[in-house]
């Protein structure tokens, strides 16, 4: 089969099946039509997935690390590939997986950016909650920092999702996973604010997204994106300004006031705990900073 025709399967693939999110399957994307312009560049005789053997990955190694990719971006890249190709193997478009045995470069792992409670305060209290934009920016700022939910998700919610007795909201996760997350009083507030004005944003009565742009459609992930950086911007001096600094500073901000790690990493729905750990070594960083900072003998 063409490398074209079973690409848009796998990606479809990566969509439907998999659930990834919206930046991940753009990596990956574009990852593979980088992959596949390279092979037409320096073997053009290959336009079928079967021509494609670990002779013609190797190279193409080199071929990336002389670009000066990041190790992020040489770990997407590969990452990429390999999914792709073990796609393809088990689907029984190819006999057998060129790529099983590519090295993917380690990646260091960085302490996650986070906020402290003052540069939050003045994130909220920059938003005009008066206006159906303003109420829904403050509601899906309060949600991503209160319930530690990724963009994604968050955008994903619909009406129906939100549980106003009993404060929880239903999650649509990686994988499809559900799972439940409650809601803390300010962030319900919020919602509920913003419920009032959304009928002004609300086009189609059987609109049931909860996150709504000025057409009445579903807020996209860009839109967000931009809704929130812009926002951080002149408030607070976070290195990173995105969606998931909110994560980040829901998970630490727990942490550090006594949550326990196994509850966390239950809300921010990781499969494993030691995805949630990285959170404990920022807590303990912020304890030996504050120390060396306040005690006459650090």
């Amino acid at each position: 089969m063409q490398l074209d025709e079973i690409i848009k399967d796998f990606l479809d693939y990566c969509s439907v099946e998999k659930s990834y999110s919206y930046k991940t399957l753009e990596s990956y994307k574009l990852a593979l039509f980088q992959f596949r312009e390279y092979l037409t560049a320096e073997f053009n005789y290959i336009t079928n997935i079967n021509e494609v053997e670990f002779c013609h990955l190797r190279p193409y190694l080199g071929w990336l690390h002389n670009k000066r990719y990041s190790n992020k971006s040489l770990r997407i890249k590969i990452s990429a590939l390999k999914s792709f190709f073990k796609f393809a193997y088990k689907r029984n478009y190819i006999n057998k997986n060129p790529a099983s045995n590519l090295p993917v470069p380690r990646c260091e792992k960085k302490l996650p950016s986070f906020l402290l409670k003052n540069e939050i305060e003045n994130i909220l209290s920059s938003i005009n909650p008066n206006t159906p934009e303003g109420a829904r920016d403050l509601a899906l700022i309060e949600l991503l920092y209160g319930s530690g939910l990724r963009i994604s998700e968050a955008l994903k919610l619909n009406i129906t999702d939100i549980n106003k007795l009993q404060s929880f909201i239903k999650v649509n996760g990686k994988g499809k996973k559900q799972r439940i997350v409650p809601i803390g009083k300010k962030a319900m507030e919020a919602i509920n604010h913003y419920l009032i004005l959304r009928c002004q944003l609300q086009k189609n009565d059987n609109t049931i997204a909860l996150f709504l742009t000025k057409k009445g459609v579903r807020l996209n992930p860009v839109t967000a994106y931009r809704i929130i950086h812009n926002t951080m911007l002149s408030n607070t001096e976070a290195p990173q300004k995105s969606p998931h600094v909110l994560r980040h500073t829901f998970a630490t901000h727990l942490l550090d006031n006594g949550a326990d790690i196994q509850s966390v990493s239950e809300m921010l729905g990781h499969e494993s705990l030691s995805t949630t750990q990285i959170y404990t070594h920022l807590s303990v960083e912020r304890l030996k900073e504050t120390y060396k900072k306040s005690h006459p003998k650090a």
